[in-house]
């Protein structure tokens, strides 16, 4: 048992390594801007999924407004660059304001739409979208209106902007991770997790659930509002339509179902399918809705066929491939049939 557990690990850490190799050679091996851009948006979305999954898929609160954070970051950071007159690598220094005002968001959000269940929080998640959308149009001597806010200038050559900021990407990518695996190892997601399974039996149990769920929900849009500055720098300009996008909360609900919603792979591994390939397919046909309309048939397929994600239904794939028909714990049973014996050896002796 102990040498498979070992060989497990060791395998872990080889494919693990592998990984980080890829990543960091990706855009040396791969030169091309067209294809860096595939890199910078993938991990874009990995850092977004990872921090929709910290809350929603760890608590099983299904947030559909998860733009609110990402356009609000994106927007902290153009306005406090157009303000405060900042210019240069130094706009990278605002970056810590849109986390900061997706966590201020959050809060006084947070405070209303966790007391209520599950299904009205999704219904309240959208109403706030459109609320935030309609502000950014509106709002036009703050906002910029229909015109948006558009970046300060990067002194980078067209060669090396995209490299640059892939490594940028790939940082939060990688620091999100680490903080989705440590929150699920923690107190605090097995927290999360009993409020999934069963709020009113957690609430039971001693766990303060409005306290956790708003910690939770906090964190996600901190990051959430940090990568959406990130993505405002790459693009140089952020307007209504595309800040606060419905695509994005439907994008991201579904790379991480399409993975494994709770999981830590699950939604890293369908941000680096999906968004991609949205990518490749709005580049490729003409008509602009064709990424829309096969986003939204994956997502039917997924929830008819696949509910789990990938990551754990080829789990199950492999546990049935080794066991072979055979129960997945004979060891149990085995265990089990020695104990009944001798107590039926001493029932007889006595």
């Amino acid at each position: 048992m102990m040498g498979t557990v070992t060989r497990q690990r060791i395998a872990a850490a080889l494919a693990l390594a592998v990984l980080a190799g890829a990543a960091v050679t990706f855009p040396l091996v791969f030169s091309s801007p067209a294809t860096t851009n595939y890199g910078v948006y993938a991990l874009i979305f990995v850092t977004a999924v990872s921090a929709w999954n910290v809350f929603s898929g760890f608590s099983g609160y299904i947030s559909l407004g998860q733009a609110v954070f990402f356009g609000s970051g994106a927007y902290a950071v153009g306005i406090a660059a157009r303000d405060w007159h900042v210019s240069g690598v130094a706009v990278f220094g605002l970056l810590p304001l849109g986390a900061a005002v997706g966590a201020a968001i959050a809060v006084p959000f947070g405070l209303v739409a966790l007391r209520v269940r599950r299904h009205t929080f999704i219904v309240i998640t959208i109403a706030v979208f459109f609320i935030f959308q309609l502000m950014a149009y509106n709002l036009s001597s703050f906002t910029g209106g229909s015109v948006g806010v558009s970046a300060p200038f990067l002194p980078w050559t067209a060669t090396t902007f995209n490299e640059r900021f892939y490594y940028i990407a790939l940082a939060c990518a990688v620091v999100m991770i680490v903080i989705a695996a440590g929150v699920r190892r923690s107190r605090f997601g097995l927290q999360l997790r009993a409020i999934r399974d069963d709020e009113d039996r957690a609430r039971g149990l001693g766990v303060h659930a409005m306290r956790v769920k708003l910690a939770a929900f906090a964190l996600s849009a901190a990051v959430t509002g940090l990568v959406g500055g990130v993505w405002f720098l790459y693009l140089t300009q952020v307007q209504p339509p595309s800040g606060f996008d419905p695509l994005f909360d439907l994008s991201v609900v579904l790379m991480a179902f399409f993975g494994g919603v709770g999981t830590i792979s699950g939604p890293v591994l369908g941000a680096l399918i999906i968004e991609p390939a949205q990518l490749y397919l709005t580049a490729t046909y003409t008509n602009g809705y064709i990424s829309e309309i096969m986003l939204g048939a994956l997502f039917l397929a997924v929830v008819l066929f696949m509910p789990r994600g990938i990551i754990p239904t080829a789990g199950e794939w492999i546990t049935r491939l080794r066991t072979r028909g055979r129960p997945a714990v004979p060891a149990a049973a085995a265990a089990a049939a020695p104990q009944s014996a001798g107590k039926a050896a001493a029932g007889d002796t006595a």
